[in-house]
């Protein structure tokens, strides 16, 4: 397991979110307007749709297609029609830089 740099750190501006590859694996990386960045899976549990084309509000990323909400600590949806968690990665930013480890050596 180890830290992997996905994106320049002012390439994602606060409220946004991106679609990164780290190891084979889409990735959801998202800045709340608070400037904390967070990573979870890309693709929405209940229709298979990308989240990084989603509205990121507060701590939530929204799929754009049915309106699921995903908390970006936990995973867990926090509206319907998803009931079922994304998966969180660690997310850090460091050195103007934006790691994620997506936990796979």
């Amino acid at each position: 397991m180890s830290l992997t740099p996905v994106l320049d750190a002012d390439a994602l501006a606060p409220g946004t979110a991106v679609r990164v590859m780290v190891a084979d694996r889409e990735v959801c990386v998202a800045r709340t307007e608070d400037g904390q960045v967070h990573a979870v899976d890309d693709l929405c549990t209940h229709g298979e749709v990308s989240l990084a084309e989603g509205e990121v509000s507060g701590c939530t990323v929204e799929c754009w297609l049915h309106g699921s909400a995903f908390d970006l600590t936990t995973g867990e949806p926090t509206s319907p029609p998803a009931f079922e968690p994304v998966e969180v990665f660690e997310c850090v930013e460091r050195d103007g830089r934006i790691l994620v480890d997506v936990g796979e050596s």
